[in-house]
């Protein structure tokens, strides 16, 4: 556990390196947003299309990626049921919520954690195509509706007094995938044209740059590598720019009132650290995963909440609290739940 343990402590000495950066505003009113805005538009697209394009897309096909996808969809189902059906959460929070429950640190944390615990990094690559390939593109697309349809609502991670609106999105830009205006009236549901939303999601830098990332890895021929290092040059900036504006979101001060954990917060933790390795532990065992692939399974389906839902939420605006919350606590909770795991599977 101690390459997990370094892991961890990197990822703690940025995030704090972000929080005396927000405390004090070394970097002006309004870094935390335009950090965010840069890590979602340029960063983590460049690090996406090296990834995928140089990853074995064969691994979909395998029972651990089975597993990776049915465990994670029945997650996000149960999210959705109660945040939507029994909670009555609108468009655009739920998906930040339920993207908390689901989208999990499978590059920064994942990888680490594969190799020094399962003993093979690619363990993480089924959590990872699966997050990029169908959970990004179906979560900005219902980001980018609600956007259309929803009016932005406050959010607790960033209180309107004159310390905080430093650091309050700026909505004003007209770019797709923007959050809305503040001011914005949004339009009807009904009245909201489905190429209106298509045309929002396929511009989408993540999604374009999956796309750009899918081809290039079932295309008949490889480019130079060459062409990739400026690539992963600025792909490599986009986990310590994620954790320095998820740093800068925790010296934002909490409302006086609010309790720490709220009913969505307490589903996510529950969802993370106890529904998803189980759910993978039992669908594994179901498919006659032997030990070493069910040990690799479910440690990373107990995976805590990405960093990159943080830039999402601060992005469209929406949930930002909920993952701000969400990324620390379930970070929090990965020792103990992997220690258990491997104490159970290893």
């Amino acid at each position: 556990m101690s390459g997990v343990a370094t892991a961890l402590g990197t990822m703690a000495a940025i995030v704090v390196v972000g929080w005396l950066l927000g405390r004090y505003r070394v970097l002006g009113e309004n870094a935390a947003p335009v950090l965010a805005r840069t890590t979602f538009t340029v960063a983590i697209p460049a690090l996406l299309v090296v990834t995928i394009a140089h990853a074995d897309l064969h691994l979909l096909l395998s029972r651990v990626a089975v597993v990776t996808v049915a465990s994670t969809t029945a997650v996000i189902l149960v999210a959705v049921a109660v945040l939507r059906g029994v909670w009555r959460l609108g468009i655009g929070d739920a998906t930040v919520a339920t993207l908390s429950a689901s989208y999990l640190n499978a590059v920064h944390l994942g990888i680490p954690i594969a190799v020094y615990v399962v003993g093979d990094a690619v363990a993480v690559v089924p959590t990872l195509l699966f997050q990029l390939l169908v959970l990004a593109p179906v979560a900005f697309t219902l980001l980018d509706r609600a956007h259309l349809t929803e009016p932005p609502t406050p959010d607790a991670a960033w209180p309107q007094d004159d310390a905080a609106a430093s650091v309050t999105p700026d909505h004003s830009a007209p770019e797709a995938p923007e959050a809305p205006e503040a001011a914005e009236a949004p339009t009807p549901a009904g009245a909201v044209r489905r190429a209106d939303v298509l045309l929002r999601t396929i511009r989408n830098p993540i999604i374009v740059a999956a796309l750009v990332g899918v081809l290039l890895a079932v295309a008949p021929w490889q480019l130079p590598e060459v062409v990739f290092e400026p690539f992963r040059l600025v792909g490599a900036a986009a986990a310590p720019m994620a954790l320095v504006a998820f740093g800068m979101s925790l010296a934002v001060r909490r409302p006086a009132g609010r309790r720490w954990i709220s009913r969505e917060l307490g589903l996510v933790m529950v969802l993370r650290a106890v529904v998803h390795p189980v759910l993978a532990a039992v669908v594994g065992h179901a498919l006659g995963l032997d030990r070493p692939a069910l040990l690799a399974v479910v440690t990373m389906a107990a995976l805590p909440t990405a960093q990159n839902v943080l830039v999402y939420a601060l992005q469209y605006g929406r949930g930002q609290a909920l993952a701000r919350d969400a990324g620390l606590a379930t970070t929090l909770l990965t020792i103990p739940v992997m220690l258990v795991i491997a104490a159970t599977l290893g």
